[in-house]
């Protein structure tokens, strides 16, 4: 029998995993949407081209050639291309430590390359880029699961490095119960994902309370003590709106973000 803490939990993890997929759904369309624009610009500026091509032809007599390599050329498409995941340069052996100035206290998070190197070297590529100053951390879910999500450049949730990483480590919390779930501890830094196995890009969440979630979120890292406490009170400040799952009421912003070696 299902009690109602337990059937609270179930639809807020449901409801965390539906929202990864529009997320998802809507990158998918941004990138359909994208395509058929620079299709569309090619076949604009291809007749462009053939129509200059004709005109210097009868103005100049130019041949063909000529004339061609006088015209504009096709723009590239602008759709978003899948890049290759960085190459790795940290030491598998080692460990890390992310540090996160944000506008509500420092983050420090204990990472174990040897436990998730793709992870890791990911973080480190993109921290050493900058990639996290001045975001938001977009995403706070206080009912059902207990997690402050971050890492979106653009702030919405549908924003990603143009990459994905393997999952990893995802045996780290023991054995899927008879609910499907594991219980991710407080104080635990995971990936967050699409729904679908192996699409990790830049978002993370901070678990600031023990919460139930399925074995598909690579446990990454740890807060360190102050870092839970500072997550904690912007979950104690709720989210905006008066909504349990939104933006943070108390806006968390990431001033700079570093990987170092511990």
């Amino acid at each position: 029998m299902v009690n109602s803490d337990q059937r609270r939990r179930q639809l807020a993890r449901e409801k965390f995993e539906r929202q990864q997929q529009r997320r998802t759904e809507a990158r998918r369309k941004a990138k359909r949407r994208n395509a058929i624009i620079a299709s569309t610009l090619a076949v604009v500026l291809v007749a462009g081209a053939a129509a200059y091509i004709s005109i210097g032809m009868n103005d100049s007599g130019k041949s063909d050639a000529a004339a061609a390599e006088s015209s504009p050329s096709p723009s590239p498409s602008a759709s978003e291309s899948s890049a290759p995941e960085p190459k790795m340069t940290i030491d598998k052996s080692a460990k890390y430590t992310m540090s996160l100035a944000t506008s509500q206290g420092d983050i420090s998070i204990a990472m174990d390359a040897k436990k998730t190197p793709h992870t890791v070297n990911s973080f480190k590529s993109l921290t050493d880029k900058g990639y996290f100053d001045r975001t938001k951390c977009h995403r706070l879910v206080t009912q059902g699961i207990y997690v402050l999500q971050c890492g979106d450049p653009k702030g919405d949730g549908t924003g990603g490095p143009g990459y994905t990483i393997a999952d990893e480590n995802l045996t780290a919390l023991g054995k899927a119960g008879a609910d499907g779930s594991v219980t991710y501890p407080a104080g635990t830094v995971a990936m967050a994902n699409t729904g679908q196995p192996h699409t990790g890009g830049s978002q993370f969440f901070l678990v600031y309370k023990d919460t139930k979630l399925p074995p598909s979120y690579t446990p990454f890292g740890t807060m360190d003590a102050d870092g839970l406490k500072a997550v904690k009170a912007v979950a104690e400040a709720g989210v905006a709106g008066g909504q349990g799952d939104g933006a943070p009421k108390k806006a968390v912003t990431v001033k700079k973000g570093t990987v170092d070696k511990a």
